[in-house]
């Protein structure tokens, strides 16, 4: 194993068990020693691949987004028709979208973009990114499936963000909040956005 490969397996190493860590303790009880020694490694490791917890949870969050992305994009990748897509997309919602400590996690590290500039900047950032993924998303779906949401697709990928942001963090405080809202609203607005029938012919 070249000193590349075996530093880029030690980063996703800590990144997977920093993962881990913020995700059951949260980000203010996770320290990078414990980290270090939970992975396997020594704290030195940690700022070799690092700059500190703030760059490492970037990271983290950074690795679960592009997942959800992923996870979405593969369901409405499919060739079924357009309901079925969606009822794959509620039951995967359900589960998987909307988990609880991620939205504790986003939230608490939120919080330190409070004094922190930089992790502000960062955030902001990356909040840009995904909601234009979710927009491209948008309007592939708009087209896919001759919709008319295309003009309006970046204002429906801040309403979904919004909507699953407010109901994951509503579920870190209450279990028994119903996430099949968040497919709901994703049915509804899609469905929102469906091609006017075509006019009956006057005979």
């Amino acid at each position: 194993m070249s000193r590349a490969e075996k530093q880029a397996e030690t980063r996703e190493r800590l990144v997977a068990q920093a993962r881990s860590m913020f995700l059951d303790i949260g980000y203010a009880a996770t320290s990078l020693d414990k980290v270090a020694i939970e992975a396997g490694y020594s704290k030195g490791a940690v700022y070799s691949n690092f700059d500190g917890k703030e760059e490492l949870c970037l990271e983290v969050l950074d690795v679960i987004h592009r997942e959800k992305v992923r996870g979405v994009a593969k369901i409405f990748s499919g060739d079924s028709d357009l309901d079925t897509q969606l009822d794959v997309f509620v039951a995967w919602a359900q589960d998987d979208l909307v988990d609880p400590r991620w939205t504790t996690l986003e939230l608490e590290f939120a919080a330190v973009a409070g004094s922190n500039p930089w992790v502000a900047n960062q955030l902001v950032a990356r909040h840009r990114e995904i909601a234009e993924l979710v927009r491209l998303l948008v309007v592939d779906i708009s087209q896919k499936f001759n919709l008319r949401g295309q003009e309006n697709a970046d204002k429906t990928a801040t309403a979904l963000l919004s909507v699953g942001v407010g109901l994951g963090a509503l579920r870190s405080l209450d279990p028994k909040i119903d996430m099949n809202v968040f497919g709901e609203v994703v049915r509804t607005m899609i469905k929102a956005s469906s091609p006017k029938p075509e006019p009956a012919e006057q005979h």
